[in-house]
């Protein structure tokens, strides 16, 4: 184990050539950045689920009756055992002959097991209720970790010189940046740990490798001191976040216009910040003026490899933002927001009463079908005894 963890721990992996671990613990400073410091990280993800917890029962749920968010009201199932052991622990959506399997054992017909079915689904599917809860909850940290964020680093000279991230390294790590990093830390700790709680959306992969390329990211650039464009890194990401989370929890509450006026916003944020600011401002700082101070090493491939994973991850949620940009200025609206607020399966309806309508529909046509065919055909009879009559008429002359 201890071999294990001095390798773990060489400084050839962590830190810059020429840079040791005493050097770090030289410092003179308010607080030096040790990698025990980490492991705040997870009472404060527990503290983060719990305080979550009551912010939606107590805070967010009254808001959104307030807004008036509505729950579509949906069919409860018939108890049967052998279907819900079926669901439970086989499939969701059973295959065709699967149903018909289960046809014989419930003595259920082929329609009734598949509608017990499509409800019971959507039994399961989360309340516009619980998705407002949700993105209320990120929505109040995003904007508060934007704001604290600001404040502490819009008077330092690396928020306006990217250089100054890497002189005099290594550097020592002020207390509000030290609490940045670890709230940041424990907040996307705790989402990783209610990934199988929380709602599960169409960009539930994109979001996972998002969640570990962080705190992969944070953790690492603590433990290196490459603390200060790691506070880069966290600001321009919370920059864009609120801003989707308020659109979010606007569309839930059907106030279209102000969920549209603020998904443009988030779309306009998210574009310059993602594209422009963090390759030319954050991944060139890492790549190219790290490179004045000191030369490659384990750590900067790893750190600039965990950049480009982010920065992959932006490319694909700009280009569900730009064909969300497409239908708005097109289509002249925005239904549903591409980047995750779709969730992977929707929402089934049951179109029993559109088939009785079409049924009775096709059946009123079939009637009045009928009804001009037996009027074709008899005056088609008409027509035949006519000519046969007219024709006899004719013979009879020439017989007398």
């Amino acid at each position: 184990m201890e071999q294990l963890s001095q390798w773990l721990w060489k400084q050839e992996y962590w830190l810059p050539p020429g840079i040791r671990w005493e050097d770090l613990e030289k410092m003179e400073g308010s607080r030096r950045p040790l990698p025990r410091d980490l492991l705040l990280a997870l009472p404060l993800a527990l503290g983060f689920i719990m305080l979550r917890y009551a912010f939606e029962r107590r805070v967010a749920f009254p808001l959104s009756r307030v807004l008036g968010v509505k729950d579509q009201v949906r069919l409860k199932v018939a108890p049967a055992s052998n279907l819900e052991a079926f669901y439970t622990k086989n499939s969701r959506q059973p295959t065709q002959n699967e149903i018909s399997s289960l046809v014989n054992q419930c003595n259920l017909t082929h329609r009734q097991v598949e509608t017990w079915f499509r409800n019971r689904r959507n039994l399961d599917r989360p309340s516009n209720s619980k998705k407002f809860c949700e993105a209320s909850w990120r929505f109040v940290f995003y904007q508060l970790a934007f704001t604290a964020g600001l404040a502490s680093l819009i008077n330092t000279p690396w928020f306006w010189d990217q250089r100054e991230c890497w002189r005099g390294f290594p550097q020592p790590v002020q207390d509000a940046h030290y609490w940045y990093y670890m709230l940041e830390l424990g907040f996307y700790s705790s989402l990783l740990l209610c990934v199988s709680v929380d709602i599960k959306r169409k960009d539930f992969k994109e979001q996972i490798v998002h969640h570990f390329a962080t705190i992969f990211l944070l953790g690492f650039s603590y433990c290196s001191n490459y603390i200060r464009i790691g506070t880069l890194v966290m600001l321009v990401h919370d920059s864009s976040d609120f801003l989707l989370e308020s659109a979010k929890m606007f569309n839930y509450a059907g106030w279209k216009k102000t969920c549209d006026s603020l998904f443009v916003i988030f779309a306009a944020v998210f574009l310059v910040t993602r594209l422009v600011v963090f390759p030319s401002k954050i991944i060139y700082t890492t790549l190219v003026l790290s490179m004045e101070v000191f030369e490659p090493f384990m750590g900067y491939y790893f750190f600039n490899a965990l950049l480009l994973v982010l920065q992959t991850l932006h490319i694909y949620w700009a280009y569900l933002i730009l064909r969300m940009i497409y239908k708005f200025l097109f289509l002249g609206k925005l239904d549903k927001d591409e980047r995750s607020d779709v969730e992977s399966e929707p929402e089934e309806e049951e179109n029993e009463e559109e088939d009785e309508e079409d049924w009775s529909s096709w059946r009123k046509r079939k009637v009045v079908l009928d009804s001009r065919l037996a009027m074709l055909s008899s005056s088609c009879v008409l027509n035949n005894l006519t000519n046969q009559k007219a024709d006899a008429n004719r013979r009879l002359p020439k017989a007398r």
